[in-house]
């Protein structure tokens, strides 16, 4: 039988979205400020000469700063404010994550709910403004060292450029921020999403382009077309994809009433880690590439070597990338999911596991199940990532047709759809209360 609340999800329509004047606002807000972000990608970074970073951009672009610059919208193309993006931020998180498996403080912090989360959220900002001032002093140094990229080197060059820049960072913090309490989804996926959308029109227009110069062929455009729809069609359903434990709960008295005993389920993503495995092998990955390029053939001769084999598109580099994706699936994995600390939980409200005994039993056995849910998660984040990268190498696609930028793309649409739905449920169960003749209700 259909339950009321699929009903409403069924019946879902403009019309309810049209009188739905808090989720409106909620949008526009969202809008708006994804505008303003957008328009700091463009506002270059004092004190640096335009054309000779553009070239010198160029010759890195197959490097760790291609990457950042799919993130950032094309901000690190034009070395813009936003340039650092919201990279630090993230990377500050996952320390933080990191640190609480281990710190006995922060975990404790951990358990005391919205307090907790609260102050760590209060560390995440301030390791977020050192880590934003630690790169954006590394690359007033980098541009410094780069030619006749910056007009007037020196001491000022560098203050201003990581004010600017870390101070960039910071307003992408507080804004994303902002989007998340008075927007619609989560603000700082959502700036990521907003970068990498921006620059889709241009990456087809290039491929488009290469069509039509002969460079690549009609029917490998349209077969890169097919794939893309069903790569997303894949990861929709892979996103979507749990491993549901059954858990049951026995009879209860409360007072002289007896309650009945009830069955739930515990749900396991298939891929627990989200997109962070592949953007973290990438980033690994690119940087001998980035470093050598900037080198310019002056390193070490083993430098050039290691550039030669990770190339895109070479055995070695493909091998590694699919390592690195497993491994970080799994670490990850292990970091925000914790079997022990969901068997005591279950223990404790008296839930179990039919025919698993509560505690360690139960503890070994969601482990069990999550360890081979991860090998096909990571299997499935291998495969996505990697038939993007064949096509990227070998038929010189656009770099954002990567399987990251898709991954980005689709989870974070899938998040703020869901968020959409969730509001205009609350609406229409609004208007159903407001409308419905209760007894007992005064007139």
């Amino acid at each position: 039988m259909v339950s009321a609340a699929e009903q409403l999800a069924a019946n879902l329509n403009f019309g309810a979205l049209a009188k739905a004047e808090e989720l409106k606002k909620r949008i526009y807000f969202t809008l708006a400020a994804l505008v303003v972000y957008r328009l700091g990608t463009y506002i270059p970074l004092p004190g640096i000469n335009p054309e000779a970073f553009a070239q010198a951009f160029n010759q890195a672009r197959g490097g760790i700063l291609g990457l950042f610059n799919m993130f950032s919208g094309g901000a690190v193309e034009r070395m813009a404010i936003f340039a650092l993006n919201i990279m630090p931020y993230i990377s500050a998180s996952i320390i933080l994550q990191l640190l609480t498996s281990v710190s006995k403080q922060l975990e404790a912090l951990k358990k005391e709910g919205e307090q907790g989360r609260k102050v760590i959220n209060q560390y995440t900002r301030y390791l977020t403004g050192v880590l934003a001032a630690l790169q954006a002093h590394g690359i007033a140094i980098g541009l410094e060292g780069s030619g006749n990229i910056v007009t007037d080197p020196g001491w000022f060059f560098r203050i201003s450029t990581v004010i600017t820049l870390a101070g960039g960072t910071m307003f992408l913090m507080w804004l994303g921020e902002q989007i998340t309490s008075r927007g619609i989804g989560n603000g700082i996926s959502l700036i990521i999403f907003a970068g990498i959308v921006a620059e889709v029109p241009g990456a087809i227009a290039g491929m488009l382009e290469l069509g039509r110069q002969g460079a690549l062929s009609t029917g490998l455009i349209v077969a890169v077309v097919f794939m893309a729809v069903a790569v997303i069609a894949f990861i929709v359903f892979m996103e979507r994809a749990q491993r549901r434990l059954l858990i049951q709960y026995p009879k209860r008295q409360i007072g002289n009433q007896m309650f009945e005993g009830q069955s739930s389920h515990l749900p396991l993503k298939i891929n627990s880690s989200g997109v962070i495995p592949p953007i973290f092998a990438s980033s690994l990955l690119l940087v001998p590439t980035t470093i050598a390029q900037f080198s310019q053939g002056q390193g070490p001769q083993w430098l050039g070597a290691i550039n030669i084999y990770l190339g895109h598109g070479r055995p070695l580099y493909m091998f590694l990338y699919v390592g690195l994706i497993v491994f970080f699936a799994f670490f990850y994995t292990a970091i925000v999911f914790n079997p022990v600390e969901t068997a005591d939980n279950l223990k404790k409200h008296g839930g179990f596991i039919p025919g698993i005994r509560p505690g360690e039993r139960t503890a070994e056995h969601i482990d069990y199940v999550l360890t081979r849910i991860t090998v096909v998660g990571a299997a499935y984040l291998a495969l996505v990532c990697l038939l993007p990268e064949l096509l990227v190498s070998y038929a010189a696609i656009p770099f954002y047709f990567g399987g990251t930028s898709l991954l980005i793309v689709v989870s974070v649409t899938m998040d703020t759809v869901a968020q959409v739905q969730g509001y205009l449920l609350a609406h229409q169960y609004e208007g159903l209360i407001k409308k419905a003749r209760l007894r007992g209700a005064r007139r």
